[in-house]
Formats: C-alpha cells, sequence, structure tokens
C-alpha cells in the first residue's frame, strides 16, 4: 500500500511486546485528588475523601492537594510560588488523578479551573499528564446535572489524560452526608465506589504502558524542539 506522505524514519510499526507485556511495576497506583471548594462545609471535598477512602481500599496511595492559598494564574506569580511548586510536584508524582467540584452557574467552579490551569502541557519536552488516569465528579445543590463532568472531561483530553468512562454526579449533595461529614449510604455513594474501582482498574492497565500508548509519529517527526516551543506559545 503506497503512503508517500509519511516519514517512514519516523513511522513504527505496533510494538505488540511493548502494548501486551510490558515490565509490571510492584507498587500501588499513586492518585492525586483535586477539589473545587473552599467551603468549611465542602461536599466537593466531602465526596473527594470518600473517593479517597474507597481508593484506598482498593490498595491506592492517594494524596490531596489543598487549594487554599493557590493563586490566580497571571496574577505576577509563576511556578516558583510554593503552592503552585506543590501542585506541580503532586501532578509529576501521580499516575492517575481525581477531578472532584461542585456545579456553580451551570459550570465547573473557577478554583477548579485554576488548579488545571496551572499544571502546565509541558515541562520541557514533558507533558506533566499525558498518559495519566482521570475519573471526574460533581456535585450539585439542586437537581442531577452533568455540566461540570463534562467540562471536566474536555479538559481532561486536553490535557492528554485517559478520562474513565465512568463518572459521579451527586445530586441535592446537602441531603447526602451526615453532620459528621461522612456520605450516607445510597445509589449515589455506590457510583462513586464504582467510579474508584474503574479508576484503578484503568491506572493498573495503562500506567506500564502509557509512555508507548501516548507516543506518536507526529510528534515524533517534529521533533522535541518543536515540541517545546509549541507548548510554550500558552506563555504568548
Amino acid at each position: 500500500m503506497s503512503t508517500p506522505q509519511i516519514d517512514e524514519a519516523r513511522f513504527a510499526e505496533i510494538d505488540r511486546d511493548r502494548l501486551l507485556s510490558p515490565a509490571i511495576a510492584p507498587h500501588p497506583p499513586r492518585i492525586l485528588i483535586l477539589y473545587g471548594s473552599l467551603r468549611p462545609r465542602s461536599f466537593s471535598r466531602l465526596s473527594a475523601e470518600e473517593a479517597g477512602r474507597i481508593l484506598a481500599r482498593f490498595g491506592a496511595d492517594v494524596r490531596f492537594f489543598k487549594p487554599s492559598g493557590l493563586p490566580l494564574v497571571d496574577d505576577g506569580v509563576d511556578a516558583t510560588h510554593p503552592k503552585v511548586r506543590e501542585l506541580r510536584d503532586l501532578v509529576a508524582w501521580c499516575e492517575g488523578m481525581v477531578w472532584s467540584s461542585p456545579e456553580r452557574h451551570g459550570a465547573m467552579t473557577g478554583l477548579m479551573k485554576t488548579q488545571v490551569d496551572w499544571i502546565p502541557l509541558t515541562e520541557g519536552a514533558v507533558r506533566p499528564t499525558q498518559g495519566k488516569t482521570l475519573a471526574v465528579m460533581q456535585v450539585s445543590g439542586g437537581s442531577q446535572s452533568f455540566n461540570a463532568v463534562n467540562q471536566m472531561r474536555i479538559l481532561g483530553r486536553w490535557m492528554r489524560m485517559l478520562t474513565i468512562p465512568n463518572q459521579s454526579s451527586v445530586a441535592r449533595a446537602y441531603q447526602e452526608f451526615d453532620e459528621a461529614g461522612r456520605m450516607k449510604p445510597s445509589a449515589y455513594y455506590d457510583r462513586i465506589v464504582d467510579v474508584m474501582e474503574e479508576l484503578v482498574k484503568f491506572t493498573l492497565l495503562t500506567r506500564d504502558r502509557a509512555e508507548y500508548l501516548v507516543d506518536r509519529y507526529s510528534e515524533r517527526k517534529q521533533g522535541s524542539a518543536q515540541l517545546t516551543a509549541r507548548g510554550n506559545q500558552s506563555a504568548i
């Protein structure tokens, strides 16, 4: 079959050994959880904490980023700010993420978006989020909605993350938690268990293959210098 447009030096056949039989790392899957509200009784945080407990039951190593003190992007600070560095270090550490946001005015919160905006598309020629798994969750004060999770899916795709099919949306979240901040038994809680189970499975399936899964012909052809220049266009 003739494909004269292809650069043969950069084209590669599918390596079945790298795809199907990679060396399997023994450590627990490393999951970072972000949440989108700083209210004292934040239901996105409480939902995220329940997700963290479930992930721990599945054997994951779980860490949270507390966004209090994170500055606005382009507000006279850069990546040397302690909270920005903390966030980026956690992103580099993790193999998968959970994003949990309230729905506010039909969208994710500004705080949730600010956290994502501080995660760079590239650091040098490395994409910090590329190939990592992602689960998305939202809480609503009213009837069930999927606006925030749909937006976060778009962001996850833009960050080149492997966003899992399942998701969680908790309606009338104020009814779903007891005075101690623990989620009551419900179909909403069961869905969070489903989502975290799926996240751990996808993380284990892909983490040792991620570098190969996201290795692209166009980027091999373009070269790392051009890739870095393209990624840094966001600073213009």
